[in-house]
């Protein structure tokens, strides 16, 4: 039985990529001959500006957050900024927000744990904690299997959940008492 069920999915793998293949030799061969090729009187390169490119930063840090080396986790925005001393943001990153949030204040990194498994079952790494609502930790952490799903509302969890570059990037950065202000 398995061996005609591999012979089955190698013929519909072989079928798909000589179907891709058909599609790819049609639309080249319909592709106009001075396409992509840039034209002397209207071409980008031919007027350039003087003046500096500007990068916009997607996401600025909020106003009222503080002042110095800081994590800054907006509540609305699901988002948080790495601050370093000269109050420059050298990392922002959206997060998945926990069933229960700390109210907005400053807080301190009260404990970490590099690696656990988290209230709903989840294996998790870089748990920085910073506060604690009715008996509950809150704090960032980043599920090893790469996932952030949205927390069960039936569930009161204190878990916000990153990716696992920026659960890395959290921890080295958030160390114990280092400040995290919380915004709305």
């Amino acid at each position: 039985m398995a061996r005609s069920s591999s012979g089955f999915v190698a013929g519909l793998t072989a079928a798909a990529i000589a179907a891709v293949g058909f599609l790819a030799y049609q639309a080249s061969a319909n592709v106009p001959e001075d396409l992509g090729k840039p034209s002397p009187s209207d071409s980008p390169a031919a007027v350039k500006s003087k003046a500096p490119a500007q990068k916009k930063d997607p996401a600025p840090l909020p106003a009222g957050s503080g002042t110095g080396q800081r994590v800054v986790y907006a509540l609305g925005a699901d988002r948080v900024w790495l601050v370093g001393a000269d109050n420059k943001v050298s990392r922002t990153f959206e997060v998945t927000p926990s069933t229960v949030d700390p109210a907005p204040a400053t807080y301190q990194v009260t404990s970490r744990t590099n690696a656990t498994t988290g209230s709903d079952g989840t294996a998790i790494e870089h748990v920085v904690r910073f506060a604690s609502v009715d008996g509950i930790s809150v704090g960032f952490s980043a599920a090893v299997d790469g996932s952030t799903p949205q927390p069960d509302p039936s569930t009161r969890t204190g878990g916000i959940r990153q990716s696992r570059e920026n659960g890395k990037a959290m921890w080295d950065f958030a160390t114990i008492g280092r400040q995290v202000v919380v915004v709305k």
